[in-house]
C-alpha cells in the first residue's frame, strides 16, 4: 500500500513566540510536501489580520500550497470578498469556506446584516468568480447546531453544490465513524473527496474540551489508556499510537488523502507521519 497524500492545518500566531513556534511548524512539516497547508480563522473571526499575513508570509517563502479560511462572521459581504479577492491577486486560489463559529461571548452565529448568512452562500459567491478551488467543513458526528446527522448531510451536498471541491471533516477517534458518514454521503448523492481530519492528542485535558465542544465521541478506551499514560509518562507514546492506528485503518479502507489539525505542534503529526510512510522526499542531483 503506498503512502498517503497529507495536508496539514496551521493557526495564525499572536505574538512572536508564537511567529516562532508556527514557523518552525512549517519547516518541520515542508520537507513531507503535503498536497496543501491552510491557516484558520480564530474564533469570531478575531484572527483575519494575523491569517492574511500568515498565509501570504507562508505562500511567499515556502513553495506550500496554502488554503485561506475565510469565514462568513462579522463582516459585510463586500469585506469578505475583498479579502478573498485580496488572496487572489497574491496567487493565493484555495480556500477553506466556513461559516465560522459565534463570536467570544455570543451562544450562537448570528449573520451580519449586510454579510453572508450561511456557508453556502459564501460558497456561490466564491464560484462565480471563478477563481477559487473551494473546500469546505464536514462532520462524521453531528454538528452541534445541527437537528440530526441527516441534516448535516443534505446541507453538505447544498455546500458541494454550491461549487466546493471537496470537504474536511472535522476530527473523530474511531475509523467506523468516518467510513458510516462516507457512506451516507454516497447515499445522498454527494460525489465531491471527503478528506478526513485527524488531530494527533498533544493535549490530553485540551483534546477533551475541544471534543465536547464539537460534539466529538471520545472512545472509552482512550480515556482509559491516557489515565494509565499520563501516570507513567507515556502519552506522547500513546497519542502516536492511536493516531497512527486511526490513520491505518482509514488507508485500508480506501482513504488516499489525510488532513492533519497541527495545532502548530509539528513533531507529534510528523512521527505519525513517519509511521504512515510519508517522509521527506531525497532529491537525488546528478554527478558530472
Amino acid at each position: 500500500m503506498s503512502a498517503p497524500s497529507v495536508s496539514f492545518e496551521f493557526f495564525p500566531p499572536k505574538s512572536l513566540e508564537g511567529s516562532f513556534r508556527l514557523w518552525d511548524c512549517v519547516n518541520t512539516l515542508a520537507p513531507l510536501e503535503p498536497n496543501f497547508v491552510s491557516v484558520t480563522y480564530g474564533a469570531g473571526g478575531t484572527t483575519r489580520q494575523l491569517t492574511h499575513e500568515a498565509v501570504s508570509t507562508i505562500h511567499k517563502t515556502s513553495g506550500l500550497n496554502v488554503a485561506a479560511h475565510l469565514t462568513c462572521v462579522d463582516a459585510t459581504k463586500a469585506e469578505t470578498l475583498d479579502i478573498a479577492e485580496g488572496y487572489a491577486a497574491e496567487g493565493v486560489t484555495d480556500i477553506v469556506a466556513l461559516r465560522g463559529d459565534a463570536p467570544k461571548g455570543a451562544d450562537r452565529f448570528t449573520a451580519h446584516p449586510d454579510g453572508f448568512g450561511s456557508s453556502v452562500e459564501l460558497i456561490e459567491a466564491l464560484a462565480d468568480t471563478g477563481k477559487f478551488n473551494i473546500r469546505v467543513g464536514a462532520y462524521p458526528e453531528k454538528h452541534p447546531d445541527a437537528v440530526d446527522q441527516a441534516a448535516d448531510i443534505a446541507f453538505l451536498k447544498r455546500k458541494i453544490d454550491a461549487g466546493a471541491s471537496a470537504a474536511i471533516t472535522q476530527f473523530f477517534f474511531e475509523a467506523e465513524t468516518f467510513f458510516r458518514f462516507r457512506d451516507a454521503c454516497v447515499k445522498a448523492g454527494i460525489d465531491a473527496p471527503i478528506i478526513p481530519g485527524i488531530l494527533p492528542i498533544e493535549n490530553w485535558t485540551g483534546t477533551q474540551k475541544f471534543a465536547a465542544q464539537c460534539g466529538t465521541h471520545i472512545p472509552q478506551v482512550i480515556h482509559d489508556g491516557f489515565a494509565h499514560a499520563t501516570r507513567d509518562g507515556t502519552t506522547e507514546l500513546l497519542a502516536t499510537a492511536i493516531a497512527t492506528e486511526l490513520c491505518d485503518d482509514l488507508l485500508q479502507g480506501g482513504v488516499d488523502h489525510l488532513h492533519f489539525y497541527t495545532l502548530n505542534r509539528p513533531e507529534l503529526t510528523r512521527d505519525i507521519c513517519h509511521a504512515l510512510g510519508v517522509t521527506p522526499k531525497v532529491r537525488l542531483q546528478n554527478v558530472a
